[in-house]
């Protein structure tokens, strides 16, 4: 509670200078939009174009689950006029922050109205504590985002009705890049043989990517939807033996991830490791996944590569 009460004294302090943040568009009338996740934000710029300016909370390359809000985001979340959030328990510690952060903004939650999905035959379900039992990670699969973009365009068209036009148009347009997307990526899946479709991830997040694109979830090294899970050793023991059973060629560890757990399976199985998946952000204009589109490119590339 002690970040709150600083960052309460913060907005207490812009108040009394006669910054406080208001809840009307600014002169520019560029709309003051807040996601907190860059893939996010890159999907919202989108559907936004120019008349919104979107910014991301989280830095590039950090995941969300290790995300501890600072001061200055109560400040930025204040001051925004929408707040988009990916929802579905991603942001575990977004009610409470909200709770104690001033100002008037419109909340979009992206992923509103998508079904979690529930575990294959022969997956393993897995109940987590900052998410509880349900998987968010819908944006890993691109038609999934055809709804957080719908989502976007209405929450957008809410706050700034004299744009609905603009954002009616910019969706359109981002489903379709979305939907040739979705085309690429089969044609890239077909290079691999289906027995050999099969995902070993660092931890349970390419749920939906898989059920979209016919690969098997055959294990995960943290048995939880959150990166920040530990695996026991007997954990391991199953998935040593899961992998024997299956053959699944690789393990794939997103950005950031330890390859300690992996290179011990690997040296056990034979299985080779595969790092650097986007699954969390997106990078710097000049990395390999500077856009959503981009990061799914990316990581699709490196799965066929592996799998093929």
């Amino acid at each position: 509670m002690k970040f709150i009460n600083i960052a309460l004294l913060v907005l207490l302090l812009a108040a009394l200078a006669g910054c406080a943040p208001a809840a009307a568009p600014p002169a520019t009338g560029a709309l003051q939009v807040l996601a907190v996740e860059t893939f996010l934000a890159d999907i919202a710029q989108n559907v936004a174009g120019d008349r919104a300016q979107v910014t991301a909370l989280l830095p590039l390359e950090l995941d969300p689950h290790a995300f501890e809000p600072t001061p200055q985001d109560v400040a930025r979340i204040a001051a925004s006029q929408v707040l988009i959030v990916n929802g579905s328990g991603l942001e575990g510690w977004m009610d409470k922050l909200l709770k104690n952060t001033s100002g008037q903004r419109l909340l979009i939650e992206a992923s509103a109205g998508l079904t979690t999905r529930e575990p294959k035959p022969g997956e393993i379900a897995h109940a987590d504590e900052q998410h509880g039992p349900g998987d968010p990670h819908f944006w890993l699969d691109p038609l999934s985002v055809v709804r957080y973009v719908e989502n976007i365009r209405d929450g957008l068209i809410q706050a700034d009705p004299a744009g609905k036009d603009a954002y009616t148009q910019n969706a359109a347009a981002y489903i379709a890049q979305l939907q040739e997307l979705d085309g690429w990526i089969r044609a890239q899946v077909e290079q691999v043989p289906p027995a050999r479709r099969q995902l070993i991830t660092n931890h349970e997040s390419f749920g939906y990517y898989a059920d979209r694109y016919g690969f098997s979830v055959s294990g995960t090294i943290l048995t939880s939807v959150s990166s920040s899970a530990s695996p026991s050793a007997r954990q391991l023991v199953e998935l040593i033996e899961r992998i024997r059973q299956s053959g699944a060629p690789a393990i794939f560890l997103e950005t950031g991830a330890s390859p300690q757990l992996a290179n011990q399976i690997a040296s056990e199985t034979g299985i080779k490791v595969v790092t650097g998946l986007y699954t969390h952000s997106i990078t710097a204009p000049g990395g390999k996944a500077p856009s959503y589109i981009a990061m799914i490119k990316a990581n699709t590339t490196m799965i066929v590569e592996a799998l093929k």
